[in-house]
């Protein structure tokens, strides 16, 4: 897997908003770079000034990779409703990241202390899942919380889910990411 091109085509999505006569040639890099035709799940994280800008993604490969990364890429630039529309000066400042998921694992556990023993701790993103919502932090959510009570706190406020729903046996699915910059 070719990480520059990656993190080249997530900036190349975004640039085409600034310049309309720039283009993503899909067809040459996929001839160039096949892996890019495999399906795969991704999120696009724009950080600027150390600090959340955008972050999009997928959770289950639904599209060739390429795709999903160019839809990402913009998406988090300028369709995140937490944001307004990324300007293109502050483009030229962002820190671009993308997080390429391993498909999700449901755990099975009987209470808190098992889930929490099957939880690795800076390596899992995980999601929790009702009928309704689902909610989920990338692996790197843990260096801002690195417990995982407060963890899954965070988690389970972000999916407005009841606060005893761990107890009550909410769906917990893990992955891991391979990042790059």
């Amino acid at each position: 897997m070719n990480k520059d091109i990656l993190v080249k085509i997530a900036n190349d999505s975004i640039r085409c908003k600034f310049d309309d006569s720039f283009k993503i040639d899909k067809e040459k890099l996929i001839k160039d770079y096949p892996f890019l035709e495999e399906p795969a799940a991704c999120f696009v994280t724009l950080n600027l000034n150390n600090e959340l800008r955008g972050c999009i993604g997928s959770l289950e490969a639904y599209d060739m990779l390429i795709d999903d990364l160019i839809s990402n890429a913009y998406n988090a630039a300028f369709l995140d409703p937490r944001f307004l529309e990324l300007s293109e000066e502050e483009y030229e400042k962002i820190d671009l990241e993308i997080s390429i998921l391993t498909p999700a694992v449901k755990l099975e556990y009987t209470d808190i202390a098992d889930l929490k023993s099957k939880i690795k701790v800076g390596i899992h993103g995980v999601v929790m899942m009702d009928e309704d919502e689902r909610s989920t932090f990338l692996p790197q959510v843990w260096e801002q919380y690195p417990s995982f009570e407060e963890f899954f706190e965070k988690l389970i406020i972000k999916g407005s889910f009841d606060d005893d729903c761990l107890e009550k046996g909410m769906d917990v699915f893990v992955y891991e990411v391979i990042k790059v910059k």
